[in-house]
């Protein structure tokens, strides 16, 4: 966690250890205690260090020393009331030994959430120094508690809620990842090392006495999260994991690691895949998404080959940027391979630091946290829309209460766009670490909601599971949306659909026909009903059939549409790497119009394909063509949905 500790000069430790020789007090127990505490607090025993100070300054009420070390800890330890109480009596018993105890109690107030009493102590800061340096750091806080002020005054509607028991608990949760139907919650879970060490001593400031491991919780059917539990498999161990992100089929995972054998850097990004025996032995993704310094903080877009993640290599803006890398296949271990590395640019990432980017389904809505934006403090989320031209828009602060004082990170939406999952601190009045909550997402912050396809992929005649590669295509501009793999043990499958576009939907296996899929989602659809489709792929072998659902025509003519090049290539890419086999091409009709018009269209449409796939390379003696006209209907020709699944093109194998 990142500490707000803003001192102007240097900080009160470095100033009392300069004046261990000359001390405001004579009282010899008194400085005994002292310099005790100053040991305490060096090697992280902050409750042993609090209480010698307290009694210090039983001993000498004058002993101003003590009140500024004490207030030092309260603020390491996140208790900014008990700072400011000790630091206003540190005041009282002298306002002049250290002038920048004003500015440290308007850090307090603010780091509190208590801006308006900032806003005090920044105003009388600034009649207590006079070299420019000091005033714009007093000023620029000042303009901070400011626009908090003007944050809290515009309050958003919404009601923060636990995820429950059966996820969050005593010790830190955070850095929550959701599959896309919203069933399973992946989280990484700060835990002492030795829990009888962490019950019997006072360790909650020495992080060399805990690890990070990753959790699972299911929703059940009334929506409350299940008891959580460690991931199974070879992902946790006795080093550090998290900050983790899941495919949206929940089949892949990214994460932090730091630190390990094979690191190129003080933290690189992981990888892992589910099996049936829990999650795979994490490979270190490589170049050029990991180098010789820091990457973390993954985040895996829906579109399955998108990668965000954060890191202070060369190049950005400020301490830690937002980067971007696009996948291009796996290597023979199965392992991703990245390129075209880019920074999000200066619309997104500033001279502060930027973390947790979450990209959400819609491909267009960006969330992520920053202390350079203006913000109520610490970490605050923002979100950045993506224009037509694939530009992100100025950030805007999500606002009050979603942020506060303290540190909001590891924002998610669902992919209905209505939900959104965070961890914070400083929640239902407690001060006890990080949780996660939930909470409906107010409208003007939403991204564009999308559904999902799920199902399962076999063998039409053994009924065994296939591993298949899927993509969606949006048929009006080409553009590859999503592009996947199914379940290499259940043959299962996710997809997203975004909402108001019709898209082309493959899928392919080695040795099997390929599915085709259409769907015509308008925005209309009702979010709360997703696609469930079992996809049977039959064989290559002499008479396997296939219709290829994404052919189009001219109304009442052999004309191909332009989106039906995305098929045809499909088409195309099938024959290239199935050479051995020849396909006769099919066209059929409904049965309005004649017997004899019918025929004829068909048979045209049919040679149109025909010709397509020659002009691309196809040596056209592996190819026939004809057409059925009516005579081969699928479906009943009395409503308009039968007619429509009965115009049709469809590919045998001879």
């Amino acid at each position: 966690m990142k500490y707000i500790i803003i001192t102007i000069f240097v900080c009160v430790t470095t100033l009392m250890s300069a004046q261990k020789n000359r001390l405001t007090t004579k009282n010899k127990g008194a400085i005994l205690l002292y310099e005790q505490a100053m040991n305490d607090f060096g090697k992280g025993n902050s409750g042993s260090a609090i209480a010698n100070l307290n009694n210090a300054i039983v001993k000498d009420g004058k002993f101003i020393e003590a009140y500024l070390l004490l207030g030092d800890i309260y603020n390491n330890r996140q208790e900014y009331l008990k700072e400011m109480d000790i630091l206003k009596k540190a005041l009282i018993v002298d306002s002049t030994f250290f002038r920048t105890t004003y500015f440290n109690i308007g850090n307090a107030a603010f780091n509190a959430g208590l801006y308006t009493e900032a806003i005090h102590w920044y105003e009388i800061s600034l009649t207590k120094f006079t070299d420019k340096r000091s005033l714009d750091k007093v000023n620029e806080r000042l303009e901070k508690a400011r626009y908090a002020v003007k944050m809290v005054g515009n309050t958003q509607e919404i009601e923060l809620i636990s995820v429950g028991d059966g996820i969050n608990s005593e010790f830190d949760e955070y850095w929550p990842s959701l599959t896309a139907d919203e069933q399973t919650m992946v989280f990484t879970v700060l835990l002492p090392r030795d829990i009888e060490m962490y019950e019997r001593y006072d360790l909650q400031k020495k992080p060399y006495y805990f690890q990070e491991d990753f959790f699972v919780s299911h929703r059940s059917k009334d929506g409350i999260w299940q008891p959580r539990e460690p991931l199974k498999g070879n992902i946790n161990t006795t080093l550090n994991e998290g900050a983790q992100t899941l495919s949206a089929d929940g089949n892949m995972m990214f994460f932090t690691a730091c630190g390990r054998e094979d690191s190129r850097g003080s933290c690189d990004i992981y990888f892992s895949y589910k099996t049936n025996f829990g999650w795979s032995t994490p490979k270190n993704i490589g170049q050029p998404v990991n180098t010789p310094y820091w990457e973390s903080q993954p985040c895996f877009a829906a579109d399955g080959k998108t990668l965000l993640w954060v890191s202070n290599r060369p190049g950005g803006f400020g301490v830690k940027d937002i980067w971007q890398a696009t996948m291009q296949g796996f290597d023979p271990n199965g392992t991703p391979i990245f390129g075209d590395v880019k920074n999000l640019g200066e619309k997104i990432n500033t001279a502060g630091e930027e973390s947790s980017p979450f990209l959400h389904h819609d491909g267009q809505t960006l969330y992520f946290s920053s202390d350079g934006w203006d913000g109520m403090g610490g970490m605050d989320l923002f979100l950045s829309r993506k224009d037509d031209n694939g530009e992100w828009s100025e950030p805007i602060n999500l606002g009050y209460p979603i942020n506060t004082a303290g540190d909001e990170i590891g924002l998610v939406i669902n992919a209905r766009g209505n939900r959104a999952y965070f961890s914070t601190n400083n929640r239902e009045g407690k001060n006890n670490g990080k949780d996660i909550y939930f909470f409906e997402l107010p409208t003007d912050i939403r991204p564009n909601p999308t559904l999902y396809v799920k199902g399962r992929v076999f063998d039409a005649e053994t009924g065994v599971n296939l591993p298949a590669n899927f993509q969606l295509q949006d048929l009006s501009t080409g553009e590859l949306v999503v592009t996947t793999q199914g379940s290499k043990f259940s043959g299962e499958f996710l997809v997203s659909l975004p909402l108001g576009g019709s898209y082309a939907f493959r899928a392919e296996h080695p040795g099997y026909m390929f599915y085709s899929g259409h769907f015509d989602i308008d925005k209309s659809h009702p979010l709360d009903q997703y696609y469930y489709l079992d996809i049977a792929l039959n064989p290559i072998k002499a008479g396997a059939k296939m219709t290829l659902e994404n052919i189009f025509y001219e109304t009442n003519s052999f004309q191909l549409l332009e989106h039906s090049k995305i098929e045809l290539d499909a088409l195309v890419k099938f024959l290239k790497e199935n050479m051995t086999i020849t396909v006769m091409i099919g066209g059929h009709t409904d049965n309005i119009g004649t017997a004899t018009y019918n025929q004829t269209l068909s048979e045209k449409r049919a040679e149109s394909v025909y010709k397509y796939v020659v002009s691309q390379g196809i040596d056209s003696k592996r190819l026939l063509f004809k057409g059925f006209g009516l005579t081969q209907p699928v479906e009943s020709n009395e409503t308009e949905e039968g007619r429509a699944k009965n115009r049709r093109t469809e590919i045998v194998v001879l």
